[in-house]
């Protein structure tokens, strides 16, 4: 990745996907049907040099227009976080989705501060820790997850774009 990743809103990033929409998508359908064996090494490389010129801080748009999936463990650990019991944590500030999984009922994030900080990030739910993904094995099995928080994080959109010229595979 040459120089540094600039921040764009969400907005932006969505036309900006929407510009490249046929070209990632004929690479996520390209290394769907090959599953490349050196896809995980690729993508993990190119996310830690991202992450050395990436500061979320500067950005939080993941907190700030989308909502993660909040599992069981997320519940209970959030919960004893607030000093409540699991039942008035998510009467307080859970949802479900249509995909019958707990979000959080509003957008931003409740955790989310006005200095971009979460004031739970001890405790965030396990979605939050692995965003954006772009380092997890197996890579090639969210290759649609990723195309998709193309048009949220700089980062992803970043390594998607490099992902195009990569001839490694």
């Amino acid at each position: 990745m040459e120089g540094s990743i600039p921040y764009f809103k969400p907005e932006e990033l969505k036309e900006m996907t929407a510009n490249r929409r046929q070209e990632f998508t004929a690479l996520i359908q390209k290394l769907k049907k090959k599953k490349p064996k050196n896809l995980d090494s690729i993508v993990h490389d190119l996310h830690y040099k991202a992450f050395e010129e990436f500061d979320c801080l500067d950005c939080a748009n993941c907190c700030s227009s989308i909502s993660p999936i909040i599992i069981h463990k997320d519940v209970e650990r959030l919960a004893k976080s607030q000093k409540q019991k699991p039942a008035e944590f998510i009467d307080s500030y859970l949802i479900v989705d249509d995909d019958k999984d707990y979000v959080f009922n509003q957008s931003p994030c409740p955790f989310l501060m006005g200095d971009n900080y979460c004031s739970v990030y001890e405790n965030r739910p396990r979605a939050c820790r692995e965003y954006p993904h772009t380092n997890r094995k197996r890579f090639f099995q969210i290759l649609n997850l990723t195309l998709k928080n193309c048009e949220i994080c700089p980062v992803v959109f970043a390594i998607v774009d490099e992902l195009t010229r990569c001839r490694d595979f």
